[in-house]
């Protein structure tokens, strides 16, 4: 009787999920074989191999139960002739530095079949707020015939890769950037007259995507492949410094009827990676190093020097490769504003950008603080939820039950009360499709909050797919609010294939709006999160391990209602015979307290003790303010390229996008990207990096084998699916929970196969320990408030109080305040003064309980503490000094007069 049931709540739950229909909206026999035929499509090479089986078995024992012998033929001749894609296929294998699904045996390549990566070796060195970083892996052919492996993994969205070597033996072969196209042709020829061949390249797709070839490894030999790139540290909330080591690369959706590689994934348990990771840094700064945090254990901090300016670092034994390395760096005096001159490369051209010095400036702007102490009472807030499958996976690598799209609703919930009165919002959630709360954004205030709160409450992780760039383009389409400049925070777990098209709209709708940006979990692309911001002139946030995403949330909010920054203009003051070439796109934003990087080429001579001065002007609530820095032009010692190459970078991604704008290759500035990137070594779109070993001239005998190296962390977590022929066989046709299948799945598709992993897993909660169903169960409250509701984790203390604040900013005396204070109706009524009125007394309690037990985390709740308070000096109400003391007393705090006043 189970079974049967479970079949049949599996076989709507598929429906629904797949169709986007209710029970109701079709009859018996038409909504079957809109199922079947949904299913059918995005089978074969499309959805991966669990699920082809899986469908293959739901829909052909639907169309048995249907008696439909047409489309159950028309259904086999599908499977019969068109077979899962074969391992020759030219699409990416998404790889990166660890193994992370629970219940795969091994790491394995598409044929099942033990990968050559032996060891990964990462080297760190960060020099104030820059990074170099040197990764070695090495590779081991153990087959009795050549191999040609592929690697793809993930680099930081920013990062200007530099130097791509490999060697074999003795020989080091150092790559040369070329063309892609020639690039390519080069590899081909190269194994195909049986030479070894190595390829580096970024994807068209995304530039934090890289794909590594390594060919012809004759059999029994070891390859040591040598990759180095150089990135900008963000600035963090609290002022620290953010290297992440990607661990992790989801796999990416591919939007509906869009072209282009998709990205295939496979994953395996920690225990079982069968390479080992080392990881080390050196870190340096004119300034002293207060501390270095990770998300991973590290060994204790080494100084180097009694100055404490340099150190080393380095991850803790028994490091497990189940997340991204993530390092926050921390300098005393955080905000100086500093300049980096570097010499140009001798070998070099003068007058060319590598041949003549070039200057890295990071300027701190300071904001007058009467200014920065008022809050702005207007705008229009636009809140874009992702709502993909993937963000019902859980927040972090700890055990906790949260998931992504729950603390979102948490979240969202702040940012509401946050608001202030007056301004504008309305609320989207996009998945496959997209939904708003309003038809459009309406004015913020008691009703409308509420309304929208109801709504936030019922928010799932259940639409499908990522497709965010239709609901951008809805919200552009938009009018703006007159008055009301538009703020759009966009939340995302980042894993889609179309970033650069995104992030081209964003850019192009630049001027009516200011985005900020989060990429919530694991394998977020930092293309994408940092893409958003920087050119929606806004701030990009990563939320990740144990991370809470309330306090990045709420600064980003703090950053919105800081006064726009307008008339932004930047001056150079050199010697006469200095000239300087801006390399950096014009600075658009600024915000207090965040960093702005300036690169230039000095031409000319300059006398030895020669200075310059730039100035950054800029109007700010009305004021026009300053901030100007002189520095010395006498290069700096043992910066080796890495300005230049971050400069040269810069002045790429300016011409890619330039080259886009029009929708259309532009052979003038590809040719320019070509030029530049070839003469300073740095990575583009449209070139690579190409080694050749000729050796001997000798070919390398034997068949080419093919492999593909699987290293990944997957967005699929706790959740494997398979057959079992033998299970079950009443009912649900042998239909069964097993653990011996791993979750190999292409992005083809993504959108069916996140609402097949939550039917799946909500219909798999039922069985305890993964437990496969049993015909024989007692089991019968099937009902889907009974079977299908997840039980809800109590609610935070903090956010039981939040809810309860109106829009206003106060608080109301009822039993629900009581409750979240702690105490009963009457033990709230008693100590009221009797002049206060009951909202007055209500919210002064829930001030003094933010300020006496949540201290810890103000910067979630200060914003709507500001506004409370602001509701208080408004009502002018007698008793405050009264009512504070008797609250103390009553909550056992010892809050001051001053933080509620």
């Amino acid at each position: 009787m189970l079974g049967l049931k479970v079949y049949l709540e599996v076989k709507w739950l598929l429906l629904t999920e797949l169709t986007g229909t209710s029970r109701g909206d079709y009859c018996h026999r038409t909504s079957h074989a809109k199922l079947v035929w949904i299913l059918s499509r995005n089978t074969s090479h499309q959805v991966f191999y669990v699920s082809y089986k899986v469908v293959k078995k739901i829909s052909i024992l639907i169309l048995h139960k249907l008696q439909d012998n047409d489309t159950l033929n028309k259904y086999n001749d599908v499977f019969l002739h068109k077979q899962p894609m074969s391992r020759k296929s030219s699409n990416l294998l998404v790889t990166c530095c660890t193994g992370r699904m629970e219940d795969s045996s091994g790491l394995l390549t598409t044929e099942r079949e033990p990968v050559p990566l032996k060891s990964i070796e990462v080297e760190l060195e960060v020099r104030d707020h820059v990074a170099t970083l040197v990764s070695t892996l090495l590779y081991e052919n153990k087959e009795d015939k050549p191999l040609e492996a592929v690697f793809v993994f993930p680099l930081p969205g920013d990062a200007a890769v530099c130097h791509f070597s490999a060697k074999i033996g003795q020989t080091q072969i150092v790559a040369e950037v070329k063309e892609k196209q020639e690039a390519h042709e080069e590899y081909d020829d190269a194994l195909s007259s049986g030479q070894q061949a190595f390829l580096l390249e970024e994807s068209d797709q995304s530039p934090d995507i890289f794909s590594l070839s390594v060919g012809s490894l004759p059999p029994g030999e070891s390859a040591s492949i040598r990759l180095e790139y150089v990135t900008e540290l963000a600035v963090q909330a609290d002022d620290g410094l953010r290297f992440c080591l990607p661990a992790v690369l989801n796999p990416r959706y591919q939007p509906q009827g869009s072209e282009g590689g998709s990205v295939q994934v496979t994953s395996v348990p920690a225990s079982l990676v069968p390479y080992s990771l080392s990881f080390s840094a050196r870190v340096s700064s004119p300034r002293p190093i207060s501390k270095v945090e990770s998300n991973c254990s590290l060994d204790p901090l080494q100084y180097l020097n009694t100055e404490q300016t340099q150190a080393t670092v380095k991850l803790a034994a028994g490091h497990k490769f189940d997340r991204d390395v993530e390092l926050l760096i921390y300098y005393k005096d955080a905000h100086q504003p500093t300049a980096v001159v570097e010499a140009g490369q001798a070998s070099a051209k003068p007058g060319t950008l590598m041949g003549d010095p070039v200057v890295m400036l990071s300027l701190y702007p300071e904001f007058p603080q009467a200014v920065m102490s008022s809050v702005a009472s207007c705008g229009e807030f636009v809140f874009l939820i992702d709502r993909s499958g993937s963000m019902d996976c859980c927040m972090g690598n700890s055990n906790q039950q949260e998931t992504r799209i729950g603390s979102a609703r948490d979240t969202l919930l702040l940012l509401l009360k946050s608001l202030p009165m007056g301004c504008y919002f309305n609320i989207y959630g996009f998945g496959s499709s997209y939904q708003h709360i309003f038809l459009k954004s309406v004015e913020y205030n008691e009703k409308t909050m509420e309304e929208a709160l109801k709504k936030v409450e019922e928010m799932d992780a259940d639409l499908g797919g990522t497709e965010i760039l239709e609901p951008l383009k809805h919200i552009y389409s938009q009018p703006c609010v007159p008055s009301q400049p538009r703020q759009l925070f966009v939340f995302t777990d980042g894993e889609v294939e179309n970033t650069k098209e995104v992030i081209n709209l964003v850019r192009d709708n630049s001027g009516s709006h200011r985005c900020f940006s989060f990429g919530i979990g694991e394998g977020a692309s930092s293309a994408l999160i940092n893409g958003l911001a920087k050119e929606g002139g806004g701030h990009a946030q990563f939320i990740t391990g144990t991370d809470r995403m309330q306090p990045k949330v709420m600064q980003s909010l703090r950053f919105a209602l800081q006064p726009a920054v307008v008339d932004i203009s930047v001056t150079w003051d050199l010697p006469k015979a200095v000239s300087v070439t801006v390399l950096s796109p014009p600075i658009t934003t600024i915000f207090q307290g965040q960093r702005s990087l300036i690169y230039a080429q000095l031409t000319g001579q300059s006398p030895e003790a020669a200075e310059g001065c730039v100035t950054v002007k800029y109007s700010l609530a009305g004021h026009a303010s300053q901030n100007q820095l002189r520095f010395s032009l006498k290069p700096a010692e043992d910066t080796g390229l890495t300005v230049h190459r971050l400069g040269a970078r810069t002045l790429i991604r300016s011409l890619e996008i330039e080259e886009r704008e029009d929708g259309e290759e532009q052979d003038g500035v590809k040719q320019k990207v070509v030029e530049l990137s070839v003469q300073s070594g740095v990575s583009s779109s449209f070139t690579a990096f190409i080694a050749i070993n000729k050796g001997d001239g000798q070919a390398i005998q034997g068949p080419l084998l093919f492999r593909n190296d699987l290293m990944l962390g997957c967005s699929l977590r706790d959740f494997s699916l398979g057959f079992d022929e033998d299970s079950c066989d009443s009912g649900f046709g042998g239909f069964g929970w097993s653990r011996k299948f791993g979750a190999s799945f292409q992005s083809h598709g993504k959108s069916v196969k996140k609402k097949l992993k939550s039917v799946f897993s909500r219909v798999g909660g039922f069985f305890k320990g993964g437990q496969k169903a049993s015909c024989q169960s007692n089991e019968t409250d099937l009902s889907e408030d009974a079977a299908f509701k997840p039980k809800q984790p109590p609610r935070d203390p903090l956010l039981q109080l939040v809810s309860l604040q109106e829009a206003s900013g106060c608080w109301v005396l009822d039993p629900a305040l009581a409750a979240a204070l702690g105490k009963t109706s009457e033990e709230l009524d008693k100590p009221k003064p009797a002049l206060v009125n009951k909202e007055v007394w209500a919210t002064i309690l829930a001030l003094i309980w933010l300020h006496g037990f949540k201290s810890d985390v103000q910067d979630e709740w200060e914003l709507l503490a500001m506004k409370a308070v602001s509701w208080l000096r408004a009502q002018k109400a007698p008793c405050v000094t009264e009512c504070i003391e008797a609250g103390n007393a009553l909550l056992g705090c010892e809050v001051q007069k001053d933080a509620l006043t």
